[in-house]
């Protein structure tokens, strides 16, 4: 399937993402790219980029990653360990294939503006044996 395709396709379809002002920049087999600018709405109540949208962010990449093979992948599990508080900026998570198989694992690195490591993510995806609905 091409890539432009599920790129647009999630971008158009995944609705939690775009009202968090999320947007993905990059998909490829086994790999994907996503980011958001932290706006005051991300914000938690001490002023920091709020964990939910860290965590958002890295399973919009997780997801256009483990579906650019063109079949319905649907996460089991999900981790995040985080690292480093942001407070303003933009943040990108870059999202890369582990392991293959039916259960496939993921890792998210989201990285901030001056490229430090903010968190990361690992994420089990299951894997159906179901095409996504996207028009050829």
């Amino acid at each position: 399937m091409e890539m432009k395709k599920i790129l647009s396709f999630f971008s158009a379809n995944d609705r939690f993402a775009a009202h968090n002002h999320m947007r993905l920049l990059s998909v490829d087999l086994g790999k994907a790219v996503a980011e958001m600018d932290v706006t005051e709405h991300h914000l938690n109540s001490v002023g920091v980029l709020h964990g939910g949208a860290m965590f958002t962010l890295a399973d919009f990449a997780f997801a256009a990653a483990c579906n650019a093979q063109g079949m319905v992948s649907l996460a089991v599990n999900a981790s995040m360990n985080f690292v480093r508080a942001v407070r303003q900026g933009t943040v990108r998570a870059v999202c890369h294939q582990v392991t293959e198989g039916k259960i496939a694992t993921y890792q998210a690195t989201l990285y901030d503006d001056e490229q430090q490591v903010v968190a990361v993510f690992t994420g089990l995806a299951y894997r159906k044996n179901e095409k996504l609905p996207i028009p050829d």
